[in-house]
């Protein structure tokens, strides 16, 4: 299918064509003033780390703050957090260009307010990508990924052109004040979307059982972190070119903030061919292919850069870098999202954040530190390779394909009537699931166990086990444990289609007459009296 076919008719949604349209200019005002800040480093700092920690500024931020970000998409109004971001980020950027326009900055400072985007962009993000699964069918998720990243770089093809020539014609802190401009467009589409909040039938979950739900889930799905390893090395190879590309501008094509400018946009037009290809990559080639792809091609962008003298070379090799980071990096968000169901997808996304942001982060400082002793052109051989090694991982653990996973609530499951008066907070709630196995389908039952073990652990049950009757072989139990009966009753709606698969295979294996026995227990301690007395009074 051509790729206009696949995208271009989610433009008839008007949520999505209002929401793109403002963050394109957000978008453009968010590169100019990244132009801006960069720049601007070189005069204030004559050191090449100094430069490179501009880029780390803004993504560490996002690598600390993501996990909690996640938290309050997940748990809160989704467009009430991205609200909270934005406005917050236009103050801050307000204050940057006031002080930038009275000569008050000094590198430190520069990196103080940098960081504080940075934290807005941190909150805002996970909302905002989890936001898509609200506004387009699952069918059309892939798409509106592909969409936004083609605007980003639309605009990173323009953007930073027009931030050089701002920078060059009224100094950084007229840049600083177009992006403070910038977020008008966002916050006044953001107030004028009413999206259609489901009613909770479950008190919010407080904010520590919510970051542990989020980290159990990844760690308990071995998709999600391969994805999360490989962005992680992609983010932190891939970021020499944004980190250094100042250096490499000033000390190598002796060119201006203009050329720079020129330069970042050709990296944004490759982009934008990128965002082009993606749909048809992926109806033709596994998603480890597409992958690996990427992360040889910026390799030879980034070996071409090093030993550039020319300004047209260097936008040449400027456009496949640029190619090959939205494929990658597209092609990462939308497997998060597809293997994800939407209780955890902003911390799952959060969690994905982190491992790319905290690598560009990491990478900027190191490749900066690099750029000291071995000058921009080794740190970017250097990167090269560490691209190379990130191509060859996918032999050892290659990226999953997309799958037609149903990760829509299973919707089964209906609270049983209890005699024994109990309240949402009560607990410990211990389960247990008799299942009567014949003997020949041993093998098939704990296969599907294995199975069941994971979703009940992802979907929080704790100190799980399988218990075998030794005076009637053919009983088993399965046993685990919620902290209370409110966890127990989110631990059954987190179920998914996918997931009844499994419990369907179960049932079939069953023998008894009736279904599984589910017996639900509420766990009490047995204290003497005079346990509780002092030892001197018995």
């Amino acid at each position: 299918m051509p790729q206009s076919t696949a995208t271009l008719p989610l433009f008839r949604n008007q949520t999505f064509r209002m929401l793109w349209i403002a963050a394109l200019a957000s978008n453009f005002g968010g590169l100019v003033q990244g132009v801006g800040a960069s720049w601007l480093m070189t005069s204030l700092s004559g050191s090449h780390s100094m430069v490179a920690l501009v880029q780390a500024s803004v993504t560490l931020p996002i690598m600390i703050f993501s996990l909690l970000a996640g938290v309050f998409a997940d748990n809160f109004d989704r467009r009430r957090v991205m609200l909270i971001a934005q406005s917050f980020m236009l103050v801050v950027s307000i204050g940057l260009a006031l002080m930038a326009m009275q000569d008050m900055l000094t590198p430190w400072l520069l990196l103080a307010f940098t960081f504080l985007i940075g934290c807005g962009t941190a909150l805002h993000n996970p909302s905002w990508q989890a936001s898509m699964g609200d506004i387009v069918s699952k069918d059309e998720l892939s798409a509106a990924v592909s969409l936004n990243s083609m605007g980003f770089n639309l605009m990173r093809s323009v953007g930073p052109a027009a931030g050089g020539a701002i920078v060059a014609f009224a100094g950084a802190g007229a840049a600083f004040g177009v992006n403070a401009l910038s977020y008008i467009a966002i916050i006044a589409a953001l107030l004028m979307w009413r999206p259609n909040i489901a009613k909770r039938r479950l008190p919010r979950e407080p904010m520590g059982s919510a970051f542990a739900a989020g980290l159990r889930y990844v760690a308990m799905s071995p998709n999600l972190i391969k994805v999360i390893l490989r962005g992680t090395i992609f983010g932190f190879s891939a970021v020499v070119v944004l980190a250094l590309l100042p250096l490499i501008v000033q000390q190598i094509l002796a060119g201006s903030a203009l050329t720079y400018g020129v330069l970042l946009g050709c990296f944004g037009m490759g982009a934008v061919v990128g965002a082009f290809l993606n749909a048809r990559l992926r109806a033709r080639l596994r998603n480890e292919v597409i992958t690996r792809a990427a992360f040889l091609v910026f390799a030879m962008g980034c070996a071409i850069l090093s030993v550039s003298g020319s300004e047209i070379i260097s936008g040449l090799a400027l456009l496949l870098t640029g190619a090959s980071w939205v494929i990658a990096l597209s092609l990462f968000n939308v497997t998060v999202q597809l293997s994800t169901p939407r209780w955890v997808v902003g911390r799952a996304l959060a969690l994905y954040q982190t491992g790319v942001f905290g690598g560009m982060a990491a990478g900027s400082w190191i490749w900066g530190l690099t750029a000291e002793s071995l000058g921009p052109n080794g740190a970017m051989l250097v990167a090269a390779v560490v691209l190379v090694f990130g191509a060859g991982i996918g032999l050892l653990a290659p990226l999953p394909d997309l799958t037609n996973l149903n990760l829509d609530p299973l919707n089964r499951f209906q609270e049983p009537p209890l005699r024994l008066d109990i309240r949402q907070r009560s607990g410990p709630i211990m389960i247990l699931v008799d299942y009567e196995i014949a003997q020949a389908d041993v093998p098939a039952f704990l296969a599907a166990m294995t199975l069941r073990r994971r979703i009940r652990i992802r979907n929080g049950a704790q100190s799980w086990a399988l218990l075998r009757d030794l005076e009637k072989p053919d009983i088993w139990t399965e046993t685990y444990h919620v902290p209370t009966w409110v966890e127990y009753m989110r631990h059954n709606e987190r179920h998914t289609q996918a997931d009844a698969e499994v419990t369907d295979s179960l049932r079939q294996l069953h023998r008894g007459a009736s279904g599984p026995v589910v017996h639900r227990m509420i766990e009490r301690q047995a204290i003497s009296p005079l346990d509780d007395m002092p030892l001197i009074e018995r």
